[in-house]
């Protein structure tokens, strides 16, 4: 990433601190980015390629506006982080919010490490609707469980169990799996093959239902699945407002996601019809 593009950046998110690989520089980035450049989809559902090189992803997630699945926001992400100083890296992990453990994801979710001052972070600016706005502690040589973390958002914890790292959300009282991982490295070859899959495998779920998300001020989340608008308080109460037509669907993504497409655009398949 080169200084004019790490200048747009910032522009994109908001952020006018200090440019120094330093805690608070890492947990204020995480929370500009997840605040502005929203996760979605679109660009599967409308048949168009997901590139993941630094400039197709400033080109789409900056120049452009857009937003973006986890190899796109965590990869830009990397890149901005690298260009700060830190010393990040990429790791694999299966998603499994909504996932018993009994079932075993694919490994295509990618989030970043970050050591710093010889501690362990980790930050996820791509796991929709539970994306990190603050960076969290992992112990990767400690005890099986770190305590309880707050964020600006929902509280966190990582446990070990069976040889695997689960990254957990509290939502009220109870603690729910967003995703497992060992701590492997995910380069960008690995990338590439996880984001084939992501986009165009008849059975990945990218393709088949209309996912957008975008943390708010205050705790709040925002989140549209397929023709379903939710917006999520601190406290984790939950509003809900029906999408009835194409139209209304292109109004909401403009006005609560910045994300403008031409009249009459569609997405295909919708899981449910507008």
């Amino acid at each position: 990433m080169t200084p004019a593009e790490l200048d747009e950046y910032c522009a994109r998110v908001g952020y006018t601190g200090p440019r120094e690989p330093t805690l608070p520089v890492l947990h204020a980035l995480t929370s500009a980015h997840a605040r502005s450049v929203p996760f979605e989809n679109l660009d599967v559902l409308l048949g168009e390629p997901i590139e993941l090189t630094v400039d197709a992803l400033v080109d789409k997630l900056v120049r452009r506006r857009r937003g973006g699945y986890c190899f796109e926001q965590n990869g830009l992400f990397l890149a901005v982080l690298t260009a700060f100083g830190f010393a990040a890296a990429p790791l694999s992990a299966r998603v499994r919010l909504g996932r018993p453990r009994d079932v075993v994801p694919p490994r295509t979710h990618l989030f970043l490490r970050v050591e710093l001052d010889g501690a362990t972070w980790l930050t996820d600016v791509g796991i929709g609707g539970v994306s990190l706005t603050s960076a969290i502690r992992w112990e990767p040589d400690g005890a099986d469980q770190t305590p309880e973390q707050p964020t600006p958002h929902e509280p966190r914890r990582i446990v070990r169990e069976d040889g695997r790292w689960f990254h957990q959300v509290r939502f009220g009282e109870q603690w729910v799996d967003a995703y497992e991982f060992t701590g492997e490295e995910m380069p960008l070859v690995d990338r590439e093959v996880g984001n084939w899959f992501t986009s165009t495998h008849p059975r990945s779920h990218f393709r088949h239902r209309l996912m957008v998300a975008r943390a708010g001020a205050d705790g709040t989340r925002l989140t549209l699945t397929d023709t379903e608008l939710k917006v999520r308080d601190g406290d984790g109460r939950a509003e809900s407002s029906p999408i009835g037509s194409p139209q209304e669907l292109l109004a909401a993504l403009d006005e609560h996601f910045g994300l403008r497409f031409a009249a009459g655009t569609t997405f295909h398949p919708l899981a449910v019809s507008v």
